[in-house]
């Protein structure tokens, strides 16, 4: 057997690695990765029951479809994807809404409230209304604590400089105007929306 040295080697990978570069331009039909995805997927939510939700990450309202399906008794999500049919996102989805299938199935996804108290290194599950309250009693002590009714020219302003508000970008518009309410009314005048971030 004739022994090759390295330049012929790399000479024969490199001719090699052209000719199969060129395989799918001589076969008109090619191979196209995005067939076979789809045929992928297909196989996979064949069967599924079709559910048509509403992206939760911002206030535009991109349409998803969820594929569903009953095993062993419980409903398992086998994937979301945008909608076609929608004219708001025509099947599209920005980066955020394509990991939607992330925010119902991470296995480090929280369920339930947890609580680290102050100067504890860990966190402990509690209940809804535990957690509730809390806020509720941090957001009055704040509020108390900073609470300013006159301004350095005398001027009635009634406001709290120690509580600031984030919104969601998941509000509806109702939801926007409720909250935005709901904080003027405490005096909150550092409001924010997440959409707009």
């Amino acid at each position: 057997m004739k022994e090759v040295t390295r330049r012929e080697f790399l000479k024969l990978g490199a001719a090699g690695t052209a000719g199969l570069a060129l395989v799918p331009l001589a076969n008109p039909l090619g191979f196209d990765i995005r067939a076979a995805k789809k045929r992928a997927i297909e196989m996979r939510i064949a069967g599924a029951k079709e559910i048509h939700s509403i992206c939760p990450y911002c206030a535009v309202g991109c349409a998803l479809i969820a594929y569903t399906k009953q095993v062993n008794g419980k409903t398992q999500l086998l994937q979301i994807e945008g909608d076609p049919d929608s004219p708001v996102n025509e099947g599209r989805l920005c980066p955020k809404g394509a990991t939607a299938m992330q925010l119902a199935t991470s296995s480090r996804r929280v369920e339930k409230p947890l609580y680290r108290a102050p100067g504890s290194s860990k966190w402990e599950e509690k209940s809804w209304d535990f957690v509730l309250d809390k806020i509720a009693q941090n957001i009055k002590g704040s509020r108390d604590n900073t609470f300013v009714a006159q301004d350095a020219n005398g001027n009635v302003v009634n406001r709290t400089e120690g509580v600031a508000f984030a919104g969601g970008a998941a509000f509806s518009s109702e939801e926007g105007y409720f909250a935005t309410k709901v904080m003027r009314t405490l005096g909150i005048v550092h409001i924010e929306q997440q959409a707009r971030v």
